[in-house]
C-alpha cells in the first residue's frame, strides 16, 4: 500500500485534503492508509477509527432497509408508494423536459417502490441544472451536507408534492431525492423513525458502531471537521465537530446524512459480498442483494444522467459498472460518492472492497482528484489479486 500511502500524501501536501483514510480489503487482507489530521490546524492525526459525514454513500445502507421491508412482506416491489406516501397519490410532470413549471399533465401511472430504489420516480436532478422544474425542486431539494436547514419529512414532502415530475414514472434516472422518498419511505412502513430503524437492522446486525446521524459527546474527539474550497483553493470551514451532526437533524436524510467509519462501511460492504449474511444473521436474501447490485438502467437512461453516471448505470442505491470506460471501471463493480468527499466500492468478482474518506466537499458532480487517484492506484494493485493472508496493515501519517 506504500503508492497508495503516497498518492493520499501527495494531496495533503498540496492542500487539496487535510486528510484520508483509505481502505482495501480483498478477502480477508484488510490494509488501511492514514494521512494527515482529522482539521485543518492539524492538530488532531487522521486515524482508522475517525468518522466522517459519509453522505450519499449513505444511499446503498437505505436502500438495504428498503429491502428488508421488501422481503418482510411489508411492502411490495411493484406496490403503488401512495399508500404510505399519500402526498404522492397524483403527481403532475411536465408536458416536456423543456417545459413550464405550470405546462404540466397528470402522470401515466403512480410511482412504484420500485421506481424509488431505481431512481426513477421522476423527482431528481439530471445533467441540466437549468429546466425550469429542476430550478424548482432546487427550492425544495437543498444541500444534504447541511441537514439542520431540512423540516421535518412530512413538511418536506409536502412541499416536494407540488413540484412537477421532470419525467414520468420509471422513465428516466435521476439524482437524489428518491433515497430521501425512500428514507421517508422507510419510516412510514415500519412504523419507526429511519434512525431506529437502521440502528435495529441494519447497524447493530453489522457491528457499526459508529454509523448514526448524529455524533454524540464522547466521540467527537474522532470526529473529522468538514471544508468546502474557495475559488482560490483554500479550504474553509463548513462544519465542526460541534455543528450540524451534534443533534438529531428534524430530517434524518436517507440520500446522505449518515456518519461513519472506513470499517463500518467495510461491514456493510462484507455484507454485500456475503449475498446477505453478516455475523451469523441474514439481513437479506442472495436474490435482494443481486437486484441491489445489478444495473436497472437502459442504455439511454445512462447517457442522460452522464454528468453523474459517466456512462455508468444504477442498481439500488449506488452505481454499477457496465463498461470499462476507466481502469477502475469493473463490470459489476458497485458503490457511490459522497459529495462530502468520500467514496466506497464493492467488486464482487475480486470479493473486493475499497473505500476512501476526505473530509473537503466536491465542488461538482464530477468526482475529484483525489478520488480519481485512489481508485486508479487501488485498480492496479488489485490486478489478477483476490482473497488474502488475513494481515491487517495500517500506514500512519
Amino acid at each position: 500500500m506504500s503508492s497508495l500511502h503516497d498518492i493520499l500524501r501527495r494531496h495533503v501536501a498540496d492542500g487539496s485534503i487535510p486528510g484520508a483514510v483509505g481502505l482495501v480489503a480483498r478477502g480477508d487482507d484488510v490494509e488501511v492508509v492514514t494521512v494527515g489530521h482529522q482539521d485543518a490546524d492539524g492538530t488532531t492525526p487522521m486515524a482508522r477509527d475517525s468518522i466522517f459525514r459519509i453522505a450519499s454513500i449513505t444511499k446503498p445502507i437505505t436502500a438495504a432497509a428498503v429491502l428488508t421491508l421488501v422481503e418482510e412482506g411489508r411492502i411490495g416491489l411493484e406496490d403503488p408508494v401512495d399508500e404510505w406516501l399519500p402526498e404522492l397519490s397524483k403527481p403532475m410532470v411536465v408536458r416536456s423536459p423543456a417545459a413550464p413549471v405550470d405546462d404540466v399533465v397528470p402522470a401515466d401511472r403512480p410511482i412504484t417502490v420500485e421506481d424509488l430504489l431505481s431512481s426513477r420516480a421522476g423527482w431528481g436532478f439530471p445533467s441540466d441544472f437549468s429546466l425550469p422544474a429542476v430550478r424548482a425542486l432546487f427550492e425544495v431539494q437543498k444541500d444534504g451536507r447541511a441537514p439542520q436547514a431540512y423540516p421535518d419529512p412530512d413538511t418536506w414532502l409536502a412541499a416536494l408534492a407540488r413540484v412537477p415530475l421532470l419525467h414520468q414514472p420509471g422513465a428516466a434516472w435521476l439524482y437524489q431525492t428518491c433515497s430521501d422518498l425512500q428514507g421517508i419511505l422507510v419510516a412510514r412502513a415500519s412504523g419507526r423513525t429511519l434512525p431506529e430503524f437502521l440502528a435495529e437492522r441494519i447497524f447493530e446486525p453489522l457491528g457499526m458502531t459508529d454509523s448514526a446521524f448524529e455524533v454524540p459527546p464522547a466521540k467527537r474527539h474522532r470526529f473529522t471537521s468538514h471544508y468546502g474550497a474557495t475559488d482560490l483553493g483554500a479550504l474553509e470551514l463548513a462544519d465542526a465537530p460541534d455543528g450540524e451532526w451534534a443533534a438529531l437533524p428534524a430530517f434524518p436524510s436517507g440520500g446522505g446524512g449518515l456518519v461513519s467509519t472506513a470499517d463500518d462501511w467495510l461491514a456493510f460492504a462484507r455484507m454485500l459480498l456475503a449475498g446477505g449474511t453478516a455475523n451469523g444473521h441474514r439481513l437479506l436474501t442472495p436474490t435482494s442483494v443481486s437486484r441491489m447490485t445489478s444495473n436497472h438502467l437502459t442504455a439511454c437512461q445512462r447517457e442522460l444522467g452522464f454528468l453523474f453516471l459517466e456512462g455508468q448505470g444504477w442498481g439500488y442505491g449506488g452505481q454499477v459498472d457496465v463498461t470499462p470506460i476507466d481502469p477502475w471501471n469493473v463490470p459489476g463493480r458497485y458503490g457511490w460518492v459522497g459529495g462530502t468527499g468520500t467514496t466506497a466500492h464493492v467488486i464482487p468478482t475480486t470479493s473486493t472492497v475499497t473505500i476512501l474518506l476526505t473530509q473537503v466537499a466536491m465542488q461538482s458532480p464530477t468526482p475529484p482528484g483525489v478520488m480519481r487517484d485512489f481508485w486508479r492506484c487501488t485498480a492496479a494493485e488489485g490486478q489478477g489479486l483476490s482473497g488474502g493472508s488475513g494481515r491487517r496493515k495500517s500506514a500512519a501519517p
